[in-house]
């Protein structure tokens, strides 16, 4: 554990010093990372498939909402590829000019794959059934898009089930139920991944309803109004999306409750009468900055200030292993 420290004079007490101590861990270790790549990676090769199939029916058979389900899958797919390009550059280590590592990056290229869902694949879908209903244009081969759908149904399901599986094994790790860890978590290539899957399969029962509707009734609105629908999932999926990537951004604090587990962790330490003030930010999926501004008990030399601040740090790892860099500031509790 490396740390840079500017050390108070040693006659000086705890309360005299207004020092700040800067420990720095080794970030966590990458398997979160490794297995969102293959989270992406098979949803991916999934995507790219069903986006070919749906087109080739959707221009065979004229179905409406069968081009906007290609539109969206392969939206989907360009989304992956901009995913698996934050996954790899989030995680490139701290230069010089980039001293807490390059995590959010991966942020702003998870934003890009939303905007081109929101654009590619919401908005497209909107219009291309607007478009249908205005022109009324029948669809045929309603066995060969059903077919792709079921088919498109079975591949999605898979890629979806790689996700949950993962968004289940991290959640139970934190204890967390699987909605809130996917509503928290600062992995948004897990999140991206796991809500666009369980959009494209809501998009196929609604592209098979409405190519069902179509036939059952002889009205092209049915077809042209499941692609509309299509296209508002999409949106709102991409406006979480986008939502989420903005807030992490930004900087987004840890949830409440590893808030708390962390105030816990330094006011246990010896020597500590409070923790009065305590920020913890997410630098990247796989790191957590914290700065806390600790009150020692006023008989704590200073020089078991430092002792204690590394003390604290590990504590911190230990608990929660994405805690990468740890400010301590020991400070009078009546002048926090």
């Amino acid at each position: 554990m490396s740390a840079d420290r500017r050390r108070p004079p040693a006659a000086a007490t705890a309360d005299e010093t207004d020092a700040v101590v800067d420990t720095a861990a080794p970030p966590a270790a990458g398997s979160g990372q490794s297995e969102s790549l293959l989270t992406i990676v098979v949803a991916g090769g999934a995507n790219l498939l069903i986006a070919a199939a749906k087109l080739a029916a959707g221009v065979l058979g004229g179905s409406a909402s069968m081009v906007s389900e290609a539109a969206h899958s392969f939206a989907d797919t360009v989304t992956e590829v901009l995913l698996y390009v934050a996954v790899r550059r989030g995680a490139r280590p701290a230069t010089p000019d980039s001293p807490f590592g390059h995590g959010r990056e991966s942020y702003f290229w998870a934003l890009l794959a939303a905007m081109f869902t929101f654009g590619a694949g919401g908005v497209f879908a909107v219009y291309h059934g607007v478009q249908a209903i205005v022109s009324g244009e029948r669809s045929e081969h309603l066995a060969l898009s059903y077919a792709v759908l079921a088919i498109s149904a079975v591949l999605e399901g898979v890629s979806l089930l790689r996700g949950l599986h993962q968004v289940r094994g991290s959640a139970r790790r934190l204890g967390v139920g699987m909605g809130e860890y996917l509503r928290r978590t600062p992995d948004t290539a897990l999140r991206a991944v796991t809500l666009e899957d369980s959009a494209a399969l809501i998009g196929i029962a609604l592209a098979a309803a409405g190519l069902g509707l179509e036939r059952l009734t002889g009205s092209t609105l049915y077809d042209g109004l499941a692609s509309i629908l299509i296209g508002l999932l999409l949106c709102v999926v991409a406006y979480r999306l986008i939502s989420a990537n903005k807030a992490l951004l930004i900087g987004q604090s840890v949830p409440p409750r590893t808030h708390d587990e962390l105030v816990a962790e330094l006011a246990a330490l010896p020597g500590v009468a409070g923790v009065p003030e305590l920020f913890a930010t997410y630098l990247g999926p796989e790191q957590i900055l914290v700065a806390a501004k600790i009150d020692f008990v006023d008989d704590v030399p200073a020089g078991e200030v430092e002792r204690i601040a590394d003390e604290g740090a590990r504590r911190l790892h230990d608990r929660h292993p994405k805690v990468s860099h740890v400010y301590l500031d020991p400070t009078d509790r009546g002048r926090a």
